[in-house]
């Protein structure tokens, strides 16, 4: 897990870097960054996540981003066809919340595992 969870956090990282030149891009950034931060919790310091607290926060964003995804879930037909997504805006906003909500559940996993032991 902690492969993966470093994956994601490079990658989220990666995606808030490539924000430069959206028109809303305190927005993305945060939202990618929450998730980079999380995933990088989740990679090299899981055992943070036992703290009652963090875990709570850590819940409260996994909720957000649900709740991102209902928002952002793209009314564009035929959304996950690359002619789509490479022109619509709304599409790319709706998969990059996918993503990060894709990123926190598998954090949420190591999340669970902190907890537990």
């Amino acid at each position: 897990m902690r492969i993966v969870n470093g994956v994601l956090c490079l990658l989220l990282i990666l995606f808030t870097a490539v924000q430069y030149n959206d028109p809303d891009v305190l927005l993305w950034v945060l939202i990618y960054g929450i998730g980079a931060v999380f995933t990088g919790l989740a990679a090299y310091r899981p055992g943070v996540f036992a703290s009652r607290r963090l875990a709570q926060v850590f819940a409260l964003f996994l909720a957000a981003s649900f709740g991102g995804v209902t928002y952002y879930w793209p009314a564009t037909p035929d959304w996950w066809m690359q002619d789509v997504w490479w022109q619509t805006e709304t599409a790319r906003e709706g998969m990059g919340m996918m993503i990060v909500t894709a990123a926190m559940l598998i954090a949420g996993l190591t999340v669970l595992r902190a907890r537990r032991g």
